[in-house]
């Protein structure tokens, strides 16, 4: 249930249930992060007890990539049962601006830095 390109990476560890994103996502619209949401929604469907999405190297998300992001947020806030903790990075600038408007969407999400 990996992606793997040339500009970035998402993987799923199953034992721990975490989403890791590394390298840039600078995909152009919905259809190009396609393979990314069915990646989330799978790992929502499993209905583990938490899941934790690693963004500490993920050097760039545009737009489109933050709208992935929400919707996924909007989602999981529908299935309170499942904890999403949400690991980021205060070395990479986009992620202190924009991974705090996520916990606006989902008040219980757990944020940790590095």
């Amino acid at each position: 249930m990996d992606i793997k390109t040339g500009d970035y990476s998402v993987e799923y560890d199953s034992a721990n249930s975490t989403i890791t994103c590394q390298g840039s996502f600078r995909l152009s619209g919905m259809e190009e992060y396609a393979p990314v949401v069915q990646l989330l929604d799978a790992v929502a469907e499993q209905n583990p007890p938490s899941i934790t999405l690693n963004l500490r190297h993920l050097e760039f998300l545009n737009s489109s990539g933050i709208n992935v992001l929400s919707k996924f947020m909007i989602k999981m806030r529908q299935k309170p049962e499942i904890q999403v903790i949400l690991l980021g990075s205060k070395k990479i600038p986009w992620q202190g601006k924009s991974l705090k408007n996520l916990q606006r969407l989902m008040p219980s999400l757990l944020m940790e830095w590095e």
